[in-house]
């Protein structure tokens, strides 16, 4: 409800000192750099001087109920659910391209990942991706550790004394060939280029076939892959970004309407970041944005979701139960704090005030104590 009030003062026969003390009990100044999750806000109360405003319009105000319930700091951004670090995969070698895998295939270290002429190539897990032949007479290098590494792991080099160094020794050949053996290949002890495919995970998922059957294989993507987890990505507003902080905090709310935590894993200037998808061009998304992947506590609940919109919440300070009014009810007094006007009685243009302490602040909301009640009407500048 809006009313109209002239602020001039009516005559009466108070003593000039008396009437200068009671307008100087409260000068309303600006309310300044009053920070909550939605920005900074600045309000003026010029109304509320009691100094004649002759010459100018009067000036109109609301009053709103003093509200109880929460106020949280926390902020909100869309972002979407998706499989973490896809990764391209190119075909080295020669051959023709027989079988490929269907999307959402998952794929094991030591499994078959696609074929190339009717022979399998097989997922191995290294950092480093295999560049040459590898045989008895190779050279020492670090592409026949990782190589090693797999065959141990595998179960091939039971039995040899195999160690993981960068040696391709005889004890290799023999675990090469009980490894080709239980493939089905021929046992030939040596490992070409192009027949396996070194990736970082253990285990994969194919996201996309970019091939198609009988290609030739050259230097083009076969497949994108991820990683079998989900995670959370983000791409919030710049004047979001200080509140997502490295390892901070945060909950994700489902599609499904589930909530998983979790904690900010990494924040990417540029790209679409370490999941599958990212937010997407309905979030704003930019050559320039930041994006913030969120890693999950529960892949159980994610999974169960799977890829889907979802709200990432930063968490922050909270308060339940406390009364709640608009920052621009706030008064700034003289020698510091802060009052509200509370409207009384029939006549709402008779207004008490009332000295408050100022709490949380959040999304332009005050959290405030004092000698005041839910319910009731303080004023507030139209």
């Amino acid at each position: 409800m809006s009313r109209t009030v002239n602020t001039a003062a009516p005559a009466d026969s108070t003593p000039a000192r008396a009437r200068k003390n009671r307008r100087n009990v409260v000068v309303p100044l600006l309310l300044v750099a009053v920070l909550g999750g939605s920005g900074a806000l600045a309000v003026t109360r010029p109304w509320e001087r009691g100094e004649s405003t002759t010459g100018q319009a009067p000036v109109a105000y609301d009053v709103v109920a003093v509200e109880k319930g929460s106020l949280s700091t926390g902020i909100q951004a869309g972002g979407a659910l998706g499989f973490d670090n896809p990764t391209p995969v190119v075909a080295t070698g020669r051959g023709t391209l027989t079988a490929l895998p269907g999307v959402g295939a998952v794929v094991k270290t030591g499994g078959k990942l696609y074929e190339v002429d009717g022979r399998p190539v097989v997922l191995l897990k290294g950092e480093r991706p295999m560049w040459r032949d590898l045989g008895p007479e190779v050279t020492d290098g670090p592409d026949v550790e990782q190589l090693k590494r797999n065959l141990i792991k595998l179960g091939h080099a039971e039995g040899l004394g195999l160690e993981a160094d960068q040696k391709f020794t005889p004890g290799t050949a023999t675990a090469v060939k009980r490894w080709q053996k239980a493939l089905g290949m021929p046992q030939t002890g040596a490992v070409t280029l192009g027949s396996v495919v070194m990736l970082p995970q253990a285990t994969v998922r194919v996201q996309q076939v970019a091939a198609q059957l009988g290609a030739a294989v050259g230097t083009a993507s076969v497949l994108t892959v991820t990683s079998t987890d989900l995670v959370a990505t983000v791409q919030p507003a710049e004047n979001q970004l200080s509140r997502f902080k490295p390892n901070g905090k945060v909950t994700v709310k489902l599609a499904d309407g589930g909530t998983i935590n979790g904690h900010i894993r990494s924040l990417i200037r540029g790209g679409a970041g370490g999941g599958e998808g990212g937010p997407g061009d309905g979030n704003g998304g930019g050559s320039d944005k930041t994006t913030v992947t969120v890693a999950l506590d529960a892949q159980d609940l994610a999974k169960k979701s799977g890829p889907s919109s979802v709200v990432v919440s930063v968490v922050g300070d909270s308060v339940s139960d406390a009364l709640i009014v608009p920052v621009t009810a706030l008064l700034a007094l003289d020698g510091g704090g802060y009052g509200v006007k509370v409207a009384g009685g029939a006549d709402a243009t008779v207004a008490r005030l009332v000295k408050v302490r100022l709490g949380l602040v959040a999304d332009a909301k005050a959290q405030i104590t004092g000698d005041i009640r839910a319910g009731d009407q303080v004023v507030v500048p139209k």
